[in-house]
Protein backbone atom coordinates (compact mmCIF):
# COMPACT_ATOMS: atom_id res chain seq x y z
CA UNK A 1 0.00 0.00 0.00
CA UNK A 2 0.73 3.74 -0.55
CA UNK A 3 1.06 3.73 3.20
CA UNK A 4 3.93 2.05 3.86
CA UNK A 5 5.68 5.02 2.02
CA UNK A 6 5.68 6.36 5.89
CA UNK A 7 7.83 3.57 7.17
CA UNK A 8 9.81 6.31 8.90
CA UNK A 9 6.57 6.44 11.66
CA UNK A 10 7.10 2.97 13.31
CA UNK A 11 5.21 2.91 16.61
CA UNK A 12 1.62 3.02 18.21
CA UNK A 13 -1.03 1.98 15.47
CA UNK A 14 -3.19 5.06 14.78
CA UNK A 15 -6.84 5.01 13.43
CA UNK A 16 -6.72 6.61 10.08
CA UNK A 17 -9.68 9.33 9.56
CA UNK A 18 -11.34 8.16 13.10
CA UNK A 19 -14.02 11.07 13.46
CA UNK A 20 -14.64 10.93 9.70
CA UNK A 21 -15.10 7.20 9.42
CA UNK A 22 -17.66 7.18 12.75
CA UNK A 23 -19.67 10.62 11.03
CA UNK A 24 -19.71 8.55 7.68
CA UNK A 25 -20.99 5.23 9.59
CA UNK A 26 -23.57 7.76 11.28
CA UNK A 27 -23.95 4.88 14.31
CA UNK A 28 -27.13 4.07 15.61
CA UNK A 29 -26.92 3.59 19.15
CA UNK A 30 -28.90 0.05 19.30
CA UNK A 31 -27.37 -0.64 15.49
CA UNK A 32 -25.58 -3.65 14.14
CA UNK A 33 -21.99 -2.91 12.41
CA UNK A 34 -19.30 -4.89 10.86
CA UNK A 35 -15.46 -3.37 10.90
CA UNK A 36 -14.69 -6.12 8.22
CA UNK A 37 -10.59 -5.29 8.57
CA UNK A 38 -10.04 -5.03 12.40
CA UNK A 39 -6.32 -4.70 12.39
CA UNK A 40 -5.57 -3.17 15.61
CA UNK A 41 -8.81 -2.32 16.67
CA UNK A 42 -8.84 1.76 16.72
CA UNK A 43 -11.84 2.13 14.76
CA UNK A 44 -13.98 -0.99 16.10
CA UNK A 45 -12.99 0.37 20.13
CA UNK A 46 -14.87 3.52 18.88
CA UNK A 47 -17.79 2.10 17.06
CA UNK A 48 -18.64 0.08 20.11
CA UNK A 49 -18.32 3.31 22.78
CA UNK A 50 -21.30 4.01 20.47
CA UNK A 51 -23.50 1.01 21.05
CA UNK A 52 -25.47 0.61 23.42
CA UNK A 53 -26.45 -2.85 25.67
CA UNK A 54 -28.58 -4.18 22.70
CA UNK A 55 -25.92 -2.81 19.86
CA UNK A 56 -23.76 -5.29 18.01
CA UNK A 57 -20.77 -5.44 16.27
CA UNK A 58 -18.94 -8.24 14.00
CA UNK A 59 -15.00 -7.99 13.88
CA UNK A 60 -13.21 -9.67 10.66
CA UNK A 61 -9.50 -10.20 10.21
CA UNK A 62 -7.52 -12.54 8.50
CA UNK A 63 -4.38 -12.17 10.17
CA UNK A 64 -4.44 -14.48 13.44
CA UNK A 65 -2.74 -11.56 15.35
CA UNK A 66 -5.04 -9.34 15.08
CA UNK A 67 -7.75 -11.29 15.77
CA UNK A 68 -5.71 -12.89 19.41
CA UNK A 69 -5.63 -8.88 20.23
CA UNK A 70 -9.37 -8.53 19.25
CA UNK A 71 -10.06 -11.63 21.12
CA UNK A 72 -8.26 -10.51 24.40
CA UNK A 73 -9.63 -6.63 24.25
CA UNK A 74 -13.45 -7.71 23.31
CA UNK A 75 -14.38 -11.61 24.27
CA UNK A 76 -16.38 -10.49 27.40
CA UNK A 77 -18.22 -7.75 25.79
CA UNK A 78 -21.62 -9.51 24.47
CA UNK A 79 -22.11 -6.93 21.08
CA UNK A 80 -19.15 -8.43 19.86
CA UNK A 81 -18.64 -11.77 17.51
CA UNK A 82 -14.67 -11.87 16.40
CA UNK A 83 -13.75 -13.98 13.43
CA UNK A 84 -10.71 -14.92 11.89
CA UNK A 85 -11.55 -14.74 7.91
CA UNK A 86 -11.11 -12.94 4.94
CA UNK A 87 -13.43 -9.70 4.51
CA UNK A 88 -14.77 -11.83 1.16
CA UNK A 89 -16.13 -14.31 4.25
CA UNK A 90 -17.96 -11.58 5.76
CA UNK A 91 -21.77 -12.88 4.27
CA UNK A 92 -20.44 -16.45 5.80
CA UNK A 93 -19.83 -14.86 9.33
CA UNK A 94 -22.91 -12.83 9.64
CA UNK A 95 -24.75 -16.14 9.03
CA UNK A 96 -23.10 -17.74 11.89
CA UNK A 97 -24.58 -14.59 14.48
CA UNK A 98 -27.47 -14.72 12.47
CA UNK A 99 -28.88 -16.14 9.56
CA UNK A 100 -29.31 -13.61 6.55
CA UNK A 101 -28.00 -10.64 9.17
CA UNK A 102 -27.70 -7.52 7.79
CA UNK A 103 -25.60 -4.35 8.91
CA UNK A 104 -26.57 -0.19 9.16
CA UNK A 105 -22.94 -0.25 8.96
CA UNK A 106 -19.97 -1.70 7.26
CA UNK A 107 -16.50 -0.64 7.19
CA UNK A 108 -13.36 -1.65 5.08
CA UNK A 109 -9.85 -0.43 6.04
CA UNK A 110 -7.93 -1.89 3.43
CA UNK A 111 -3.83 -2.45 3.59
CA UNK A 112 -1.51 -3.50 6.15
CA UNK A 113 -1.81 -1.99 9.55
CA UNK A 114 1.43 -0.57 11.43
CA UNK A 115 1.98 -3.26 13.56
CA UNK A 116 2.11 -5.55 10.77
CA UNK A 117 4.30 -3.34 8.29
CA UNK A 118 6.61 -3.20 11.69
CA UNK A 119 7.50 -7.01 12.08
CA UNK A 120 10.30 -7.88 10.66
CA UNK A 121 8.72 -11.40 10.60
CA UNK A 122 6.16 -10.38 8.14
CA UNK A 123 8.46 -9.84 5.21
CA UNK A 124 6.51 -6.61 4.45
CA UNK A 125 8.78 -3.84 5.00
CA UNK A 126 11.47 -2.72 2.88
CA UNK A 127 13.32 -0.61 5.72
CA UNK A 128 13.58 -3.10 8.10
CA UNK A 129 15.40 -6.89 7.46
CA UNK A 130 12.89 -9.93 7.30
CA UNK A 131 12.23 -12.92 5.69
CA UNK A 132 10.46 -12.07 1.88
CA UNK A 133 7.03 -13.30 2.82
CA UNK A 134 4.14 -10.32 3.49
CA UNK A 135 1.50 -13.21 3.66
CA UNK A 136 -1.32 -11.82 5.49
CA UNK A 137 -2.18 -15.47 7.06
CA UNK A 138 1.15 -16.95 7.43
CA UNK A 139 2.30 -20.17 6.06
CA UNK A 140 -0.85 -20.05 3.64
CA UNK A 141 -0.36 -19.87 -0.09
CA UNK A 142 2.72 -18.53 -2.08
CA UNK A 143 5.01 -16.09 -0.26
CA UNK A 144 7.08 -13.12 -2.14
CA UNK A 145 10.13 -15.24 -2.17
CA UNK A 146 7.99 -17.79 -4.41
CA UNK A 147 7.05 -15.26 -6.88
CA UNK A 148 10.15 -13.71 -6.94
CA UNK A 149 12.57 -16.49 -7.46
CA UNK A 150 9.79 -18.71 -9.01
CA UNK A 151 7.78 -16.16 -11.49
CA UNK A 152 9.33 -15.64 -15.26
CA UNK A 153 10.04 -12.63 -16.56
CA UNK A 154 6.95 -11.70 -18.20
CA UNK A 155 4.84 -12.40 -15.29
CA UNK A 156 7.12 -10.21 -13.25
CA UNK A 157 6.56 -7.70 -15.47
CA UNK A 158 2.87 -7.85 -15.66
CA UNK A 159 2.81 -8.25 -11.27
CA UNK A 160 4.69 -4.81 -10.84
CA UNK A 161 2.71 -3.20 -13.55
CA UNK A 162 -0.87 -4.46 -12.63
CA UNK A 163 -0.45 -4.16 -9.19
CA UNK A 164 2.19 -1.47 -8.48
CA UNK A 165 1.56 0.65 -11.53
CA UNK A 166 5.75 0.55 -11.38
CA UNK A 167 6.68 2.52 -14.27
CA UNK A 168 10.28 1.03 -14.44
CA UNK A 169 8.91 -2.46 -14.11
CA UNK A 170 10.89 -4.33 -17.03
CA UNK A 171 14.38 -2.88 -16.16
CA UNK A 172 13.36 -4.23 -12.42
CA UNK A 173 12.21 -7.33 -13.56
CA UNK A 174 14.97 -8.45 -15.61
CA UNK A 175 17.56 -7.42 -12.57
CA UNK A 176 15.73 -9.57 -10.63
CA UNK A 177 15.45 -12.62 -13.28
CA UNK A 178 19.53 -12.53 -13.97
CA UNK A 179 20.15 -11.44 -9.91
CA UNK A 180 18.17 -14.58 -8.86
CA UNK A 181 20.43 -17.44 -11.21
CA UNK A 182 23.41 -16.57 -8.39
CA UNK A 183 21.31 -16.49 -5.15
CA UNK A 184 17.66 -16.67 -4.71
CA UNK A 185 16.33 -13.68 -2.91
CA UNK A 186 15.23 -14.79 0.42
CA UNK A 187 15.07 -11.17 2.64
CA UNK A 188 13.13 -8.47 2.09
CA UNK A 189 16.51 -5.54 2.26
CA UNK A 190 17.97 -7.81 -0.92
CA UNK A 191 14.90 -7.10 -2.80
CA UNK A 192 14.85 -3.73 -1.41
CA UNK A 193 18.37 -2.98 -1.67
CA UNK A 194 18.64 -3.85 -5.41
CA UNK A 195 15.33 -2.55 -6.13
CA UNK A 196 17.47 0.99 -5.28
CA UNK A 197 20.58 0.25 -7.15
CA UNK A 198 18.28 -0.09 -10.47
CA UNK A 199 15.88 1.82 -10.38
CA UNK A 200 16.72 5.13 -12.53
CA UNK A 201 13.52 7.07 -11.23
CA UNK A 202 13.15 8.46 -7.61
CA UNK A 203 10.03 10.40 -6.39
CA UNK A 204 10.00 12.88 -3.60
CA UNK A 205 9.11 10.97 -0.03
CA UNK A 206 8.72 7.36 -1.67
CA UNK A 207 11.37 4.79 -1.06
CA UNK A 208 12.18 3.28 -4.90
CA UNK A 209 11.03 -0.44 -3.58
CA UNK A 210 7.52 0.95 -3.04
CA UNK A 211 5.60 -0.07 -5.96
CA UNK A 212 7.22 -3.22 -6.31
CA UNK A 213 6.59 -4.56 -2.61
CA UNK A 214 3.08 -3.10 -2.76
CA UNK A 215 2.33 -5.25 -6.12
CA UNK A 216 4.24 -8.21 -4.67
CA UNK A 217 2.02 -8.37 -1.55
CA UNK A 218 -1.36 -7.75 -3.15
CA UNK A 219 -0.35 -10.40 -5.72
CA UNK A 220 0.59 -13.01 -2.80
CA UNK A 221 -2.56 -12.07 -0.84
CA UNK A 222 -5.33 -11.54 -3.89
CA UNK A 223 -6.42 -8.21 -2.56
CA UNK A 224 -7.99 -6.73 -5.38
CA UNK A 225 -9.69 -10.24 -5.88
CA UNK A 226 -10.66 -10.07 -2.37
CA UNK A 227 -11.74 -6.70 -2.56
CA UNK A 228 -14.46 -7.23 -5.29
CA UNK A 229 -15.79 -10.01 -3.84
CA UNK A 230 -16.06 -8.31 -0.44
CA UNK A 231 -17.54 -4.89 -1.75
CA UNK A 232 -20.50 -7.57 -3.57
CA UNK A 233 -21.05 -9.12 0.01
CA UNK A 234 -21.34 -5.98 1.55
CA UNK A 235 -24.25 -4.20 -0.63
CA UNK A 236 -26.53 -7.28 -0.20
CA UNK A 237 -25.93 -7.47 3.55
CA UNK A 238 -26.53 -3.80 3.79
CA UNK A 239 -29.78 -2.63 5.57
CA UNK A 240 -32.08 -0.01 3.85
CA UNK A 241 -29.99 3.14 5.14
CA UNK A 242 -26.91 1.69 5.87
CA UNK A 243 -23.50 2.84 5.33
CA UNK A 244 -20.81 0.97 3.56
CA UNK A 245 -17.74 3.31 4.33
CA UNK A 246 -14.19 2.48 2.53
CA UNK A 247 -10.52 3.45 3.28
CA UNK A 248 -8.16 2.96 0.54
CA UNK A 249 -4.64 3.79 0.43
CA UNK A 250 -3.77 3.06 -3.06
CA UNK A 251 -5.21 4.13 -6.33
CA UNK A 252 -5.78 0.63 -7.35
CA UNK A 253 -8.36 0.47 -4.54
CA UNK A 254 -9.38 3.27 -4.79
CA UNK A 255 -10.49 2.86 -8.34
CA UNK A 256 -12.42 0.46 -7.93
CA UNK A 257 -14.36 1.50 -4.69
CA UNK A 258 -15.27 4.67 -6.82
CA UNK A 259 -16.29 2.95 -9.75
CA UNK A 260 -18.36 0.16 -7.59
CA UNK A 261 -20.03 3.10 -5.90
CA UNK A 262 -20.72 4.78 -8.65
CA UNK A 263 -22.27 1.80 -10.59
CA UNK A 264 -24.73 1.13 -8.18
CA UNK A 265 -26.01 4.61 -7.67
CA UNK A 266 -27.12 4.59 -11.30
CA UNK A 267 -29.83 2.70 -13.06
CA UNK A 268 -28.97 -0.60 -15.16
CA UNK A 269 -27.70 1.59 -18.38
CA UNK A 270 -30.58 -1.14 -20.41
CA UNK A 271 -33.10 1.48 -18.68
CA UNK A 272 -31.36 4.50 -19.64
CA UNK A 273 -33.83 6.94 -20.42
CA UNK A 274 -36.69 5.38 -19.97
CA UNK A 275 -39.30 6.84 -17.91
CA UNK A 276 -39.72 3.92 -15.80
CA UNK A 277 -37.15 1.79 -14.79
CA UNK A 278 -37.98 -1.71 -13.00
CA UNK A 279 -36.76 -2.33 -9.65
CA UNK A 280 -34.12 -4.70 -10.20
CA UNK A 281 -32.61 -1.75 -12.41
CA UNK A 282 -32.63 0.84 -10.18
CA UNK A 283 -29.76 2.42 -8.31
CA UNK A 284 -28.94 0.69 -4.41
CA UNK A 285 -26.36 2.80 -3.47
CA UNK A 286 -26.53 6.58 -3.41
CA UNK A 287 -22.99 8.61 -3.09
CA UNK A 288 -22.16 10.40 0.76
CA UNK A 289 -20.08 13.03 -0.39
CA UNK A 290 -17.31 13.46 -2.25
CA UNK A 291 -13.87 11.48 -0.89
CA UNK A 292 -12.49 12.41 2.01
CA UNK A 293 -8.90 12.83 3.09
CA UNK A 294 -6.47 13.22 6.13
CA UNK A 295 -6.33 16.66 7.42
CA UNK A 296 -2.48 18.18 7.36
CA UNK A 297 -2.65 18.12 11.11
CA UNK A 298 -3.69 14.34 10.72
CA UNK A 299 -0.69 13.25 8.12
CA UNK A 300 2.07 15.50 10.27
CA UNK A 301 0.84 13.52 13.12
CA UNK A 302 0.26 10.04 11.69
CA UNK A 303 2.68 9.98 8.31
CA UNK A 304 1.11 7.03 6.96
CA UNK A 305 -2.33 8.49 6.50
CA UNK A 306 -0.89 10.59 3.96
CA UNK A 307 -2.40 8.35 0.64
CA UNK A 308 -5.50 7.23 2.93
CA UNK A 309 -8.91 8.39 0.96
CA UNK A 310 -12.26 7.64 2.89
CA UNK A 311 -15.29 6.98 0.14
CA UNK A 312 -18.99 6.58 1.49
CA UNK A 313 -22.19 5.48 0.40
CA UNK A 314 -25.55 4.83 1.64
CA UNK A 315 -28.24 1.75 1.10
CA UNK A 316 -31.13 2.75 -0.68
CA UNK A 317 -34.48 1.94 0.35
CA UNK A 318 -36.01 -1.35 -1.91
CA UNK A 319 -37.95 0.56 -4.53
CA UNK A 320 -36.82 3.82 -4.41
CA UNK A 321 -35.21 5.48 -7.01
CA UNK A 322 -32.20 7.64 -6.76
Amino acid sequence: MEGIAGEESAGVHTAVLLPQVLAALNIQASGTYMDATFGRGGHAGAILEKLIANGRLLCLDRDPTAVAQARARFSSDSRVAIFLAPFSALAVCADQVQPGLTFDGILFDLGVSSPQIDDPVRGFSFMQDGPLDMRMTAGEGMSAADVVNGAPLEELIRIFREFGEEREAPRIARAIVTDRQKKPFERTLELADMISRVARSKERHKHPATRVFQALRIYVNGELKELESALDSALRRLAPRGRLAVISFHSLEDRMVKQFMRRHSQPDPMYAGLPDIPEHARPRLALVGKSIEPSADESSRNPRSRSARLRVAVRLEAGVAA
